[in-house]
C-alpha cells in the first residue's frame, strides 16, 4: 500500500515541496533558494520567472544535483517519476543526469567541449546512457539535429563549436539535451543571448518537441514576455521563494501579487512606446540579510505593518496561490 507522500507524488513527474539550498559560509547562511514547491505533470510547461538573484538559476541546479559545496540542498518531499532523489548515490544521480532529466544552460558552452567535434559530444552522449552502436548513436544525433531546425545535419556533426554561430551552439546543446528522449528539461534562459528571430524559432521548436515526446519542460527566465506564450503554469520567484503560481493566462489576467504585477508592468507594449518603463524600486534583498516576514515588503507600495509577519501561502482560486498579506488584481 503506498503511502501519503509516494501516492501524492505518483500524480506528478515532479514533486517538490520544502527545497530548500543554503550556503553556508563564514559571513552566514545564504538562503538562496528558501522552501520552494513544485510540481510539474509529463508534457506539461512551467515557466520560473523572476529578476535576477531571486533563485531560479540555482532551483534548476539544485534539481539536477549540481550545487557544490559550502551548498547543501534539502527538501521535504523531492521526487521525480516515483523516486525520491534525495535517497540517490552520486552515481545514480549522474545515470539520470543526461538521460531522466536534462539541462539546457544558458551558454552552450557550458555543454559544448570546444576541443571536441560536434559529432564526437552527441554519440558519447548516447552512448554513456545505451548500449548502442557508433552507428545507431549517429543517427539518432542526426536525426535530433533535424528536429531543432538544423539545416544539413551531417554536416554540422563534423566541426567543432567554434566554427559555429551562437543561435546553432544553442541549438546543438538543445539538441543534445533531447538525445535521450528525458522526462524532463530544465532550460536555464537558453535564448537570452539570441537574436529575437532564432530566439521565436527556438522557442517554437522546444514547444514542439515538448508536445510530440511528452517531455515536461521547466523554463527559467527573467523575462516574462517570452515565458507568457510558451508556459502552461507560471511560477513567480523572488528572494529565494515562490511567491505566486497560477496557470499562465491567471497571472496575465489576474495577477494578485505586488512583485508580479510589477513584472507585468516592466514589460514593454505599443502603449508604452516612448516612454520610459516601469522599474520596481530598490533591490532585491541579501541572502544574507533577508528582512523579516514578507521579502518583498521592502519595496511594495503596498506594504504595512503587518507585512512584517510571515505571509501565507494559500490558494485564492482554483490552482492559483500567493503568498501575500495584501494580495488583489491591479486595477
Amino acid at each position: 500500500m503506498q503511502t501519503d507522500a509516494a501516492a501524492s507524488s505518483s500524480q506528478w513527474l515532479l514533486d517538490v515541496q520544502g527545497l530548500r539550498t543554503w550556503f553556508y559560509t563564514r559571513a552566514g547562511v545564504v538562503k538562496a533558494v528558501d522552501g520552494v514547491s513544485l510540481q510539474l505533470k509529463q508534457g506539461e510547461i512551467l515557466g520560473l520567472v523572476g529578476e535576477s538573484g531571486s533563485g531560479k538559476s540555482m532551483t534548476g541546479f539544485s534539481l539536477m544535483n549540481l550545487v557544490d559545496k559550502p551548498g547543501r540542498v534539502q527538501a521535504d518531499r523531492l521526487f521525480f517519476d516515483g523516486r525520491d532523489l534525495q535517497t540517490l548515490s552520486a552515481k545514480e544521480y549522474r545515470a539520470l543526469r543526461g538521460n531522466a532529466m536534462a539541462m539546457i544552460f544558458q551558454d552552450p558552452m557550458m555543454t559544448l567541449n570546444p576541443t571536441l567535434r560536434v559529432d564526437t559530444q552527441m554519440i558519447e552522449t548516447v552512448q554513456a546512457h545505451e548500449s548502442v552502436s557508433r552507428a545507431a548513436a549517429r543517427a539518432r544525433s542526426i536525426d535530433v539535429l533535424g528536429k531543432v531546425g538544423i539545416t544539413a545535419p551531417e554536416e554540422r556533426m563534423r566541426v567543432y563549436p567554434h566554427h559555429l554561430s551562437g543561435g546553432m551552439r544553442q541549438r546543438i546543446a538543445i539538441a543534445i539535451a533531447l538525445l535521450n528522449s528525458p522526462k524532463l528539461i530544465i532550460a536555464d534562459e537558453p535564448t537570452t543571448a539570441l537574436d529575437v528571430t532564432i530566439q521565436g524559432q527556438i522557442l517554437y521548436e522546444v514547444q514542439k518537441l515538448c508536445r510530440e515526446m511528452g517531455t515536461a519542460l521547466m523554463w527559467i527566465t527573467h523575462d516574462l514576455a517570452i515565458v507568457s506564450g510558451l508556459a502552461d503554469r507560471l511560477a513567480v520567484m523572488y528572494a529565494g521563494r515562490i511567491v505566486e503560481t497560477a496557470p499562465t493566462a491567471d497571472i496575465i489576467g489576474a495577477a494578485q501579487h505586488p512583485y508580479t504585477h510589477g513584472l507585468m508592468a516592466s514589460i514593454p507594449t505599443f502603449d508604452t512606446r516612448g516612454e520610459d518603463l516601469f522599474q520596481i524600486p530598490g533591490s532585491t534583498p541579501s541572502p544574507l540579510n533577508m528582512p523579516e516576514g514578507c521579502p518583498f515588503r521592502t519595496r511594495c507600495y503596498r506594504a504595512t505593518p503587518q507585512c512584517a509577519q510571515e505571509p501565507v501561502f494559500e490558494e485564492v482560486a482554483p490552482a492559483h496561490s500567493v503568498s501575500c498579506w495584501h494580495r488583489g488584481v491591479e486595477k
